[in-house]
């Protein structure tokens, strides 16, 4: 038998109680983990894609990601800049893991 579903978190503007917002909060990192993964999968392709160790690292790219979270973010209500902050550390970590699958795909 599967446990019961738990019941679903309020929205943040129905939150009455710090449990409320707490269980809101572990909702959404449960998703954001689900959409790392995904996201992650994507290094990986890149790792089985490039075939040069230097392609891992591209700055013009990180700099695009990073425009294109900004504008996301502005219009969605929220600071760019601390948004972009929060994306750098993402895209440096995939950018560690792409390098640690790429050389796992080709051990010298």
């Amino acid at each position: 038998m599967s446990a019961p579903k738990s019941p679903e978190p309020k929205s943040p503007e129905h939150c009455e109680t710090m449990a409320d917002v707490r269980a809101g909060v572990d909702r959404v990192d449960r998703e954001l983990v689900a959409l790392l993964v995904r996201r992650f999968g994507y290094m990986d392709a890149a790792a089985r894609i490039k075939t040069e160790r230097g392609a891992v690292r591209d700055e013009v790219r990180k700099a695009q990601v990073l425009d294109n979270v900004a504008r996301e973010a502005e219009a969605a209500g929220l600071d760019p800049d601390r948004l972009r902050a929060v994306w750098d550390v993402l895209v440096e970590q995939s950018i560690a893991y792409e390098f640690a699958e790429w050389d796992r795909r080709r051990p010298a």
